[in-house]
């Protein structure tokens, strides 16, 4: 059964939004956040600090990807309005491990003993702070915001030991504001 759908994110004061075709860009006092969307049949415009996803007859598919779009792009005018930041906590019982930052490198020394240190990458458009025994990342990007934090505690997986007696790592505690 097919219906027309219309769906509306409002444009904050502040916020300026770019569409070229499927390319959304969007500026704000926090920074830029800009993303091409496979759109298919849906219909992307800007019209009085609106954005308007609409389809006249829209099908699951339609509706699927609207609904997709439409959060993708609210999570975008969020994050250029207050970046998101994810903290983790550095925790450790067995070896003592010290993280360290050289510009977009993350060292990760003597986790578990080991003598080979764990390099992250840092992305670009996302903040790292360390201090002490928690690490804050922050971004007007969710998506990559949320990708470093999952890095880090990819990069001090624990693999071959007990993960109940060896509960060293890197754990996210906060998303978004929000605790675990």
């Amino acid at each position: 059964m097919k219906k027309a759908l219309l769906r509306k994110v409002k444009i904050p004061e502040g916020v300026s939004v770019s569409i070229n075709g499927e390319d959304v860009n969007i500026k704000g006092p926090e920074g830029e956040v800009s993303r091409k969307f496979n759109l298919g049949k849906v219909n992307i415009s800007v019209k009085e600090k609106e954005i308007i996803l609409e389809n006249g007859k829209a099908t699951k598919n339609e509706k699927k990807v609207m609904n997709t779009v439409y959060s993708h792009i609210k999570n975008m005018v969020k994050g250029v309005q207050t970046q998101f930041e994810y903290r983790l906590k550095i925790c450790f019982g067995h070896f003592p491990f010290t993280v360290k930052q050289e510009g977009k490198k993350i060292m990760i020394k003597n986790f578990l003993g080991e003598k080979v240190d764990r390099i992250l990458e840092v992305p670009d458009g996302v903040d790292v702070e360390i201090k002490k025994e928690i690490i804050t990342v922050k971004s007007p990007n969710k998506e990559l915001a949320g990708q470093a934090s999952a890095n880090f505690e990819t990069a001090t997986r624990i693999r071959g030991r007990d993960k109940r007696t060896f509960q060293d790592g890197i754990y996210i505690i906060e998303k978004g504001g929000k605790r675990k």
